[in-house]
């Protein structure tokens, strides 16, 4: 069979797995479309001059050749073999606990790797990437590499989230392991440049000496490389592969501390590496056995202007949501409430100590987030079959109740973590139990305002997790940005006339304002749920 004449036959195939029995060749084309073909690129790919014409095609095999008949697509089939006997409203509580129980383990197993690294810090003394004993201009070189590792590689990472899971759900494999080294290259490649500008800068306003930079340019390197290599193990359902990376490279840097004499940076960097190395290993031979399993039917390339089109708004969410995550820090170190700073950001380690345990809120809500992604989403396609078609409000309706059950599940959540970070601070077996000294003040206050922070953020990031869900992005991009100017105008005003901390202020009314934001768009969208499931499915 030729190239055209497979790649047709892949696409009918992609088509009925995304909208079943199409209703017209319009719908057909809009679904082509959403896969980012155009008409510039029909006629290489599939030797059709324009997608009408292609679409045509399609739809008449989908109608009628006998082997597409009665035709469901990916979720309906899922549905069908997955729940044999009717779900009635009455089992939903059974339905949910078992979800949640299912997810929110999944979730704080997901951590384990946070957990892991916290141990490493109270047993020896550092981590993967921490050492307890640097003194404040080496914390300031180590969390600036991190933070700009962190928010580089962040929009990327979002965007393999969406578009290699795009290609991952439809079973086409060749296309995901595609898009994760076009990302990869990408996203290594932005790092270089970032690094460019800074030493720009740095040659006219002499923000750190070359060495200093050159410190945290090795750290935003080797973390930034490794969190866009683990993202897509979340995308391919390996994520206890992440444990596994972070483990052997913590034990790296464990043992090379303990029987070496190596400068601390040093055998950071090569515990990264070696995370490093090992992540990328196992994609390399993960895709080249599980593309032997299921060889690519069809030699589709990535076409670049499209894949920026289709993905933009996501890259910018997530590089957005870190950056608005480190603002406070940036604003609080380069605070100058009295003593003179060595230079212009300097490390401030009380305050960083109070969001470190704040961020703990941020970490431990994640079972939730994830539980309540899955109970949504699961629940779509069980209440669509349930309520009838004329009836839609009845639908929305059950949606949205779902959804206050999912934040009551938050907040009783957020409480519990509460009383945790509290014994944390002040219990015997707590901070001072480990470290022989007491919180400062600074300390507690900034975790307790950054703690709240968090959660709303978490809320935020969930109604945005309903949101993309359907294909809304462009609002909690929106809400992101009016947020980031929000945390820096009160942070920056409250860290220069009243004390450094109180810039975690900015970030507390940024988070609140994010998840109001978001929260008034997630009522507009159960009202019209209805009309973004089916435009979506």
């Amino acid at each position: 069979m030729d190239k055209h004449s497979e790649n047709i036959k892949i696409l009918i195939h992609n088509v009925k797995d995304k909208i079943g029995k199409p209703v017209s060749s319009r719908v057909v084309a809009a679904t082509i479309e959403s896969f980012g073909i155009r008409d510039i690129d029909t006629d290489a790919d599939f030797g059709v001059s324009n997608i009408q014409d292609l679409s045509i095609y399609v739809y008449k095999q989908l109608t009628t050749a006998e082997e597409h008949k009665d035709s469901l697509n990916l979720k309906e089939r899922e549905f069908v073999e997955n729940n044999t006997d009717t779900i009635q409203l009455s089992d939903y509580m059974v339905v949910k606990a078992k979800i949640f129980a299912q997810y929110y383990s999944l979730g704080i197993f997901h951590l384990l790797p946070v957990v892991l690294q916290i141990a490493a810090i109270v047993v020896f003394g550092y981590s993967l990437w921490t050492h307890v004993h640097f003194n404040h201009l080496q914390s300031t070189a180590v969390v600036l590499g991190v933070m700009i590792g962190i928010i580089t590689s962040g929009g990327f990472v979002q965007v393999i989230g969406r578009q290699a899971s795009f290609y991952w759900n439809y079973h086409d494999y060749a296309m995901t392991k595609k898009t994760i080294n076009y990302l990869l290259k990408l996203g290594i490649k932005s790092l270089f440049i970032i690094f460019s500008i800074i030493c720009f800068i740095n040659v006219f306003i002499h923000i750190y000496p070359f060495k200093v930079l050159l410190v945290v340019f090795m750290y935003a390197f080797f973390v930034g490389t490794l969190l866009l290599l683990l993202a897509p193990l979340h995308t391919i359902k390996q994520r206890w592969m992440i444990t596994v990376a972070v483990i052997l490279g913590t034990l790296m840097t464990v043992a090379l501390n303990k029987f070496t004499t190596l400068h601390i940076y040093y055998t950071h960097w090569i515990g990264i590496a070696v995370a490093i190395i090992i992540t990328k290993l196992y994609l390399y031979f993960f895709f080249r056995n599980y593309l032997k399993i299921h060889p690519p039917k069809a030699n589709l390339s990535i076409k670049t202007s499209v894949f920026i089109y289709q993905n933009h708004r996501y890259f910018l969410y997530g590089l957005f949501v870190y950056f608005f995550i480190f603002i406070d820090r940036i604003l609080a170190w380069s605070a100058n409430t009295g003593n003179q700073l060595p230079f212009m950001v300097y490390f401030e380690k009380d305050y960083e100590l109070g969001m470190d345990l704040a961020i703990l809120v941020f970490l431990l809500l994640a079972g939730v987030l994830e539980f309540s992604i899955a109970s949504f989403t699961r629940f779509l396609d069980i209440t669509q079959k349930l309520v009838q078609f004329e009836k839609p409000k009845n639908f929305n309706n059950e949606l949205h109740k779902l959804y206050w059950q999912n934040i009551l599940v938050l907040v009783i959540s957020g409480l519990l973590i509460y009383i945790f970070i509290y014994q944390v601070m002040f219990a015997s077996w707590g901070y001072k139990g480990q470290f022989n000294e007491d919180l400062e003040s600074i300390s507690v206050t900034v975790c307790f305002l950054g703690g709240t922070g968090y959660f709303f953020l978490a809320w935020g990031m969930l109604n945005t997790l309903y949101l993309f869900t359907l294909g809304e992005s462009q609002k909690p991009l929106k809400g992101i940005i009016y947020a980031i100017v929000i945390n820096i105008t009160i942070g920056f005003l409250l860290s220069r006339f009243l004390s450094f901390e109180y810039s975690v202020v900015g970030m507390l009314i940024g988070s609140l304002f994010f998840m109001l934001y978001t929260l008034k768009n997630v009522f507009f969208f159960f009202k019209k749920l209805d009309y973004h499931y089916y435009a979506a499915f």
